[in-house]
C-alpha cells in the first residue's frame, strides 16, 4: 500500500465528554502513572475506562490473547470515540496479524508513541487510518501539561479536537539542513519503523515527511538503523525529516561522534530539509504531538516549523 493513500480515513473528533478506552498493547505501567494519567485524562474533560485487564505477565501487560482482546474490545465497542495506550516498553507486534485488518471498519482516536509506532504502522498500511503519535497515559500524561516529562497540551488538543482547519507547530529544535517541504507525516519510534521491515505492513515512507525519535541508543546504533532504512530503500523520495531528541544517546567515548553527527552526515545528502531535536516521543521536555497520515509543510528554519494542513479528526 502506498503511503499517499486516496482517502485516509478520519477519526471522529475528541470532545468534552469523549469516552476514551484506556489499553497495554505492550507492556504494564506504575499503578501511581497510571493513576495520574487517568487523572489528567478527566482534566481534560474525557471519560476514561478500561475493556482490558491491566496485568503483568513477564515483561508483556497481559498474555497475547488478552492484550489482543483488550485491544478489539475497545476499538470496536459502541460509545468509545478514542484509545489512549498505558505506555510503550515491548509487545505490540504480537496483535499484528493479517486478520486483525478485517475486525477494524470504522476508525477512532489511537494516540500512542514508542512500542505503540508498531501498532500504528499497521493502521495505516492495512487499514489507511490517520493516528495520533503523542503522549500515553503513564508516560506523558501523568505528568501533566507543558512541563519537563509532560506534555504539550496545546499540540495534543488541535491533533485530537480540531475539525476546521490546520494548525503550526513550533518544532523547538534545530534547522540541520535548510529548507521547506510537503509531505505525508509518517513514522514514529526509529527501532520500531526499522522492525516493520519485511512484514506485509512495512512503512511506505515514498513522498513522506519523515519522523524519527528513539532514546537509550548510542550513535554508531543509531548509524546503523539509519544506514539499514537507506540500504532497504526508505529513505528514497521522502520530502522532509523531523527527527527527534534522542536522549540517553550519549557517545560512549568523548569526542567521538554524537547521533546529531551520525544523522548530518547520513541524512544531509538526501537534500531534504531537516529539523533536529524536537521534542517528539521519547523527551525530557514536554512532549509535542503529532498526527500521523495528514499533510503537512515543514520549515526548517532556525529551530523549525511543522504546519498541519488538514485536521487530523472530523466532526
Amino acid at each position: 500500500m502506498s503511503s499517499v493513500i486516496a482517502a485516509p480515513l478520519k477519526p471522529k473528533a475528541l470532545a468534552r465528554g469523549s469516552q476514551l478506552s484506556v489499553f497495554a498493547p505492550a507492556s504494564p505501567a506504575d499503578k501511581l502513572k497510571l493513576g495520574a494519567g487517568m487523572a489528567e485524562l478527566k482534566r481534560l474533560g474525557f471519560e476514561a475506562k478500561s475493556y482490558q485487564v491491566l496485568v503483568s505477565e513477564e515483561y508483556f501487560a497481559g498474555t497475547t490473547v488478552e492484550r489482543r482482546e483488550g485491544f478489539l474490545r475497545a476499538i470496536t465497542a459502541d460509545g468509545v470515540e478514542g484509545l489512549v495506550a498505558v505506555r510503550g516498553g515491548y509487545g505490540s507486534n504480537y496483535l499484528l496479524e493479517e486478520d486483525l485488518a478485517t475486525t477494524l471498519q470504522h476508525p477512532k482516536v489511537v494516540i500512542g508513541f514508542s512500542d505503540i509506532t508498531s501498532l500504528q504502522v499497521y493502521l495505516w498500511q492495512r487499514c489507511g487510518w490517520v493516528t495520533i503519535h503523542g503522549p500515553m497515559v503513564a508516560a506523558g500524561l501523568d505528568a501533566g501539561p507543558d512541563v519537563r516529562g509532560g506534555y504539550d497540551e496545546e499540540s495534543f488538543l488541535a491533533a485530537v479536537s480540531k475539525t476546521d482547519s490546520g494548525w503550526a507547530i513550533p518544532m523547538e529544535g534545530e534547522a540541520i539542513r535548510a529548507g521547506e517541504a510537503e509531505g505525508t507525516l509518517l513514522g514514529g519510534c526509529m527501532t520500531l519503523v526499522e522492525t516493520t521491515l519485511g512484514t506485509p505492513w512495512e512503512l511506505d515512507t515514498r513522498g513522506a515527511i519523515l519522523v524519527l525519535e528513539d532514546r537509550g541508543m548510542k550513535p554508531w546504533q543509531v548509524d546503523r538503523a539509519l544506514m539499514h532504512l537507506k540500504q532497504a530503500g526508505k529513505l528514497d523520495g521522502i520530502r522532509g525529516i523531523v527527527l527527534g531528541e534522542f536522549p540517553e544517546c550519549e557517545p560512549p567515548v568523548a569526542r567521538s561522534p554524537t547521533v546529531r553527527d551520525v544523522c548530518t552526515r547520513i541524512l544531509g545528502p538526501l537534500g531534504v530539509p531537516i529539523v533536529f531535536g524536537a521534542p517528539v516521543g521519547h523527551t525530557p521536555r514536554a512532549m509535542l504531538t503529532i498526527p500521523l497520515g495528514v499533510r503537512a509543510r515543514l520549515i526548517a528554519m532556525g529551530e523549525g516549523v511543522l504546519d498541519i494542513l488538514e485536521p487530523a479528526v472530523v466532526a
